[in-house]
């Protein structure tokens, strides 16, 4: 199969709307991209090219690792693919030191990768809500909205009040620490619901780039939809009560709740 040109992924961001001098989240898998000239790393030099050098590329780079201490410097992404995992790893990029780390590179990537409370993993405080507070982009390709962090971040500005029990562990004055806490989380299938109320408020860009299928919408945006939804229905992004383990645990968390309960 033909190698993608990096000019020609950077003219496809660009058509999209990828604003060069912006703040760019990527969510992607790099597979449906399809074969790229200089492979993932030709793949992050386009997207680098398109925010250009005034411009700040984020990404997610968790380790999904309860048991054991991260690491900034070493620890790897899992689950996320192969495109954070080498991003991270590049000279220049920024890495937050938490168990739910972004990577970041330019102007902006101390400022988003700065220190964020590992109880509130998407929060206010957290690299989403700094993407979003700085008007930045989402983009999805070759992934769908069921991986878009900052919709967890609507769901803490909203204040919506399930939560499931989650811990991680971390290393604190040269002791291991294990930190138990309650994230607002689910199996996030149900996010995909932001395609239709994106698309109908003519909101979200679609293109392709590479092979893939491309979303591109501002952060504020996603935000703004999703928390308007949720307070009309709390559990909009929960499935109905025996279709998904995870989603009946944050249901369950729900009795007993005050309805002024907000999320920290």
């Amino acid at each position: 199969m033909e190698k993608v040109p990096i000019r020609d992924l950077v003219d496809q961001l660009h058509a999209l709307g990828v604003a060069p001098g912006g703040i760019l989240l990527v969510h992607t898998a790099f597979s449906r991209v399809g074969p790229v000239e200089k492979g993932i790393l030709g793949f992050i030099e386009a997207l680098r090219i398109a925010v250009g050098p005034r411009g700040t590329l984020v990404m997610p780079s968790m380790t999904d690792d309860d048991e054991h201490p991260f690491d900034p410097q070493r620890t790897p992404c899992r689950g996320l693919g192969v495109v954070p995992d080498m991003f991270w790893r590049l000279p220049g990029v920024c890495r937050s030191n938490s168990p739910h780390a972004f990577a970041a590179a330019g102007p902006e990537a101390e400022h988003i990768t700065a220190p964020h409370p590992v109880e509130v993993p998407h929060g206010p405080k957290s690299p989403v809500g700094r993407v979003h507070d700085a008007e930045g982009q989402v983009l999805l390709l070759g992934a769908s909205h069921d991986a878009n962090t900052t919709i967890h971040l609507a769901e803490a500005l909203a204040g919506v009040r399930y939560r499931r029990p989650k811990h991680c562990t971390v290393l604190r004055d040269a002791k291991l620490m294990r930190v138990d806490y309650a994230e607002t989380d689910h199996c996030c299938q149900r996010f995909v619901l932001m395609d239709q109320w994106l698309d109908a408020a003519r909101r979200q860009r679609r293109g392709r780039v590479g092979r893939a299928e491309a979303r591109l919408a501002g952060a504020r945006v996603i935000a703004n939809l999703a928390i308007a939804r949720l307070r009309l229905d709390e559990t909009v992004f929960l499935h109905p009560a025996g279709v998904d383990p995870e989603c009946d645990e944050a249901r369950a968390s729900l009795s007993g709740c005050s309805r002024t309960a907000k999320s920290s």
